[in-house]
């Protein structure tokens, strides 16, 4: 098999190890709630510190490779940007696992995973405009950035993170599983 498909094949297990993990770290801390608690709190409980930072790390380790095959399908510099802000958003994913949240540097990385991962959906929506699933990209880029709006604005139940942020980790894995410029080519 051929690297670039490697890549890709990778890429694609990766929301599915990194939400897996998530889903599962919550259902074995039976005192996380998804209205109250942030989901990184699952990465400092004993009980599923390992499950929950340990699916962020190998998440992002196998979303890295899916960046080659988007740099290699793209024809313009700025959609090798997408390439780019993906690769830093997987980067900032797999971060959000090495420093939990009772660290330092929890809140640098976790924020700028949200931030990258809007400019990964933007940049490839404006890339992509003329085609359905660029605009679509765009408009997951509102969407994750109204969910936040939402958020802050109390529009979710409770104060807690978990809401929001799991919308970003959804809208992720749809990008990569059916909108992004490899999911949209292989079809």
């Amino acid at each position: 098999m051929q690297r670039v498909e490697l890549a890709r094949r990778l890429g694609r297990v990766a929301p599915v190890v990194t939400l897996g993990s998530i889903l599962a770290a919550t259902v074995v801390a039976p005192w996380f709630s998804w209205s109250r608690d942030a989901l990184s709190e699952l990465g400092v409980d004993p009980a599923t510190a390992l499950l929950f930072n340990g699916g962020l790390i190998l998440g992002a380790l196998l979303a890295l490779p899916y960046a080659v095959p988007l740099w290699t399908a793209a024809t313009t510099r700025a959609a090798h940007l997408v390439a780019v802000f993906f690769a830093l958003t997987g980067v900032a994913m797999g971060l959000v696992g090495v420093f939990p949240m009772d660290t330092s540097p929890h809140g640098a990385v976790a924020v700028s995973f949200y931030l990258l991962l809007t400019a990964t959906l933007a940049v490839d929506g404006a890339v992509r405009r003329r085609t359905a699933t660029g605009r679509l990209s765009l408009v997951f880029a509102v969407v994750h950035l109204l969910s936040w709006a939402a958020w802050a604005d109390g529009w979710f139940p409770g104060s807690g993170l978990a809401l929001p942020e799991f919308v970003g980790a959804v809208i992720l894995a749809v990008w990569v599983l059916a909108l992004s410029p490899v999911a949209t080519a292989s079809r």
